[in-house]
């Protein structure tokens, strides 16, 4: 039996070739995908600003730990696209940034 870790994926990308319709509900959308709105899900919370260029995504993954922070970004990153894709967005330029939350070292103030 292999071990379960979990890891916190920031997917971050650009949005590319938006159609009129995708550009109109982002920004309709845009107060709810602010700084104050990203948090870590399985599912997923997409942040971008008006400018409607970069956005970044943050999620959950649970794996095995013997498939490494490698599968752990291919899985989130996976999971973004198939998201955008739903919603009709335009990406590119995906980069992944990995935490093993049950391998980092806390320290604690004394």
């Amino acid at each position: 039996m292999s071990t379960q870790h979990t890891y916190r994926v920031i997917v971050r990308g650009t949005f590319d070739g938006l159609t009129d319709e995708s550009r109109t509900r982002l920004l309709a959308e845009v107060e709810e995908h602010g700084l104050a709105a990203m948090q870590f899900t399985e599912e997923g919370s997409l942040a971008y600003d008006r400018t409607l260029k970069h956005f970044s995504y943050r999620l959950v993954v649970v794996s095995d730990a013997a498939d490494g922070e490698e599968m752990a970004a291919a899985v989130a990153e996976d999971r973004v696209e198939a998201a955008l894709r739903e919603l009709g967005h335009g990406f590119g330029g995906l980069k992944s940034k990995v935490t093993d939350m049950d391998t980092m070292k806390i320290n604690y103030r004394r």
